[in-house]
């Protein structure tokens, strides 16, 4: 059986230090994923990071993440390199690390009909203001996000620039301390489903934390999120659908965990030494 596990990256897979939700009694082993100028930025337990390599070996393990290729190259998840890649919320596939041309064409089909990334961006610069706002990115022509600082955006900001999105055909996801502006049609679950068939996977496995995976993990055959980020804060569930009882990093190896009982149970495999398996 060809079982295909798509899963989101950041605050789901892998995290920022800023992310790890670690406390002084519970300091498990870490492994870099990701550097940024020579420094150490994104982590995974080891015990998610050895499960991680086993996995990659025993399905089609797809890195799915809002991430544009460029942000996404930086990460060296164990094991070997993944074939397929999604990037920018499913607006580029990646082959072996070479953007689709013909799966490009698709996705600017599918969102000509959403208002302009211009006219969403001229909103989104004047309406993010300077004193609680970092920096306002288009991404790959695609969409756009704010960065905010650590204040974050004044109460009810995101509710009212959701409702101002959705009256347009965009939706708004609020991710750390970035916001994004999404097309509506440019989902990570299309360029998901375009790699379940070339694969031609029978079982679909799905994780991810935000607003912008809730489709995915609805597509999935069985999903699962951790107990935190958007789909936490707002109680979000689905029939098969499952949440962890950890957060943070701890919440990431779990969720590794989760994808290899999964696996296991269609077929048996070698599960690397000192890893648990719930």
């Amino acid at each position: 059986m060809t079982v295909l596990i798509a899963t989101d990256l950041d605050r789901t897979l892998v995290y920022s230090r800023a992310a790890l939700a670690l406390t002084r009694d519970v300091l498990p082993p870490l492994t870099c994923v990701e550097r940024r100028a020579g420094e150490q930025v994104s982590f995974m337990t080891a015990a998610a990071a050895r499960l991680t390599a086993a996995l990659a070996n025993r399905a089609v393990l797809v890195p799915v993440t809002t991430r544009l290729p460029d942000q996404l190259s930086r990460i060296r998840l164990p094991g070997p390199p993944s074939r397929f890649a999604v990037a920018a919320n499913g607006g580029v596939l990646l082959v072996d690390g070479v953007a689709d041309p013909g799966w490009h064409g698709r996705v600017v089909a599918t969102v000509a009909g959403s208002t302009r990334l211009s006219d969403i961006a001229s909103y989104v610069r004047q309406h993010c203001h300077p004193a609680w706002t970092v920096q306002v990115r288009e991404a790959g022509g695609l969409f756009c996000y704010a960065v905010l600082d650590e204040a974050g955006a004044p109460d009810g900001f995101v509710a009212e620039a959701a409702e101002w999105a959705a009256e347009r055909g965009w939706t708004v996801s609020a991710q750390g301390r970035k916001l994004y502006w999404m097309p509506r049609g440019l989902t990570k679950t299309a360029a998901v489903s375009e790699v379940a068939d070339r694969v031609g996977a029978e079982l679909v496995l799905a994780a991810g934390d935000s607003l912008l995976d809730q489709d995915l993990l609805c597509y999935a055959d069985r999903g699962i999120h951790p107990a935190h980020g958007e789909l936490f804060a707002i109680g979000w569930s689905a029939p098969q659908v499952e949440r962890t009882k950890a957060a943070g990093v701890l919440a990431g190896q779990e969720i590794v965990e989760w994808f290899a009982a999964r696996v296991g149970e269609f077929g048996r495999w070698a599960v690397p030494p000192d890893t648990a398996i719930s």
